[in-house]
């Protein structure tokens, strides 16, 4: 695998040294609707042999959640939404493969979601925002959500965090845990890259037990759970 791509819709794949590249661009903010799920699970599917995965987004946008004209539209549709959105958060979160997030801009709700859901997060710095804002916008905060936030949010921050519903600026995501390092707008994906490089050559056998071990009871937890999660899912 060189520099040959896939393309499909709002998600390219292309491929640097085994690296392969997500690229998530719908041209606006980059929210998660049920095609760009779609695409982000198959082509996940075929870069599974890859050294690792570099998920990045579009200038300024790493992705503003879920759609909201979906989520909106009603407790039905909102909730299979929530539904395909766990199933790509699960799928990164157990992949065979390390997985870094280049997170190029704003990232709320389901986008910080789905920075949990990597292994390594890279930011940009600027005037961003990245968090789960979902309480001020009239929803509640998933069990999936809050689980997967048990595991990377720092404790200190995991009440104003979930619970309060507080949005951060990059270096201060960084602090909460929605981030791993900061860096100039230029140098996002190079740092993912980079960063990328240096894990490619963890076996996929060793990396997919470890998951088990280290992983595997919170998505349980999720997977166990999530029609009961959903069940009380409502929208304001």
């Amino acid at each position: 695998m060189n520099s040959n791509s896939v393309n499909d819709t709002s998600v390219k794949v292309r491929f640097e040294n085994e690296i392969a590249i997500l690229e998530l661009d719908d041209g606006k903010a980059n929210a998660l609707n049920h095609e760009i799920i779609s695409s982000l699970m198959e082509k996940l599917d075929e870069v599974e042999d890859s050294g690792a995965v570099v998920i990045t987004g579009r200038p300024e946008r790493f992705s503003a959640g879920f759609d909201l004209a979906v989520m909106k539209s009603g407790e039905d549709a909102a909730r299979e939404m929530l539904r395909s959105g766990v199933e790509l958060f699960l799928r990164c979160y157990s992949f065979p493969r390390p997985i870094i997030a280049s997170c190029t801009g704003h990232a709320l709700a389901a986008g910080a979601i789905l920075l949990m859901s990597c292994d390594l997060r890279v930011g940009t710095k600027g005037e961003f925002k990245i968090g789960l804002p979902e309480l001020a916008i009239g929803m509640s905060l998933p069990l999936f959500a809050t689980e997967l936030a048990k595991d990377r949010i720092s404790k200190r921050h995991f009440t104003k965090a979930t619970t309060l519903g507080l949005t951060y600026d990059p270096e201060e995501a960084c602090d909460v845990g929605f981030l791993d390092e900061v860096v100039e707008a230029n140098e996002v994906l190079s740092t993912a890259m980079d960063r990328a490089e240096l894990l490619k050559t963890i076996g996929k056998t060793q990396l997919a037990l470890t998951r088990s071990t280290t992983r595997g009871e919170t998505v349980k937890k999720i997977r166990d759970s999530l029609e009961d999660d959903l069940s009380l899912f409502v929208v304001k």
